[in-house]
């Protein structure tokens, strides 16, 4: 391929990375700097999610992820209570970002890929999956931790914990 078959625009790239955060881990976090490499701009939305009954608040997952990632460049962090779609088409987004550790996350965030694309069809889903370290954390692992009162502060951002 020559420079000239790349249909390079110069335009200004942005992603949504989506998720509840309950709470952030350094897995997320993980995503997160992968994808600030790729993109110019990243929007971390924390989704409300009652039906998942969530250990911490809406507005405790904002400050918990606002606080992990103020060190980042090109950031920003929004509440939402919506479709990801919906929230893509209001903030002129058209690429999500989801993270993968295992192929059984796979199976579901393909599902959940393609019905994105099926309402709108110029949204993409870009997968990136953490390093090695990080590809066991997960918030459920986390949350049972915290719950059995554990040792789980090597698993969230050292920010997050201040929050707590």
């Amino acid at each position: 391929m020559k420079n000239s078959d790349y249909n390079y625009t110069g335009s200004y790239k942005k992603a949504i990375y989506s998720g509840t955060f309950d709470p952030i881990t350094i897995g997320h976090l993980d995503i997160i700097e992968r994808a600030i490499k790729v993109f110019d701009e990243v929007i971390i939305s924390v989704a409300k999610s009652e039906l998942k009954k969530p250990m911490f608040s809406h507005d405790k997952r904002v400050e918990f992820v606002e606080a992990a990632t103020k060190h980042l460049k090109n950031v920003r962090v929004v509440g939402f209570d919506t479709l990801l779609v919906d929230l893509a088409k209001d903030l002129q987004i058209n690429t999500i970002i989801r993270g993968l550790r295992a192929v059984s996350d796979f199976e579901f965030e393909l599902q959940m890929g393609y019905a994105n694309s099926s309402i709108n069809h110029n949204l993409e889903t870009v997968y990136l999956m953490p390093t090695l370290d990080h590809a066991f954390v997960s918030s459920t692992i986390v949350r049972e931790i915290i719950r059995f009162q554990g040792k789980f502060e090597h698993l969230v951002p050292k920010e997050v914990l201040k929050c707590m």
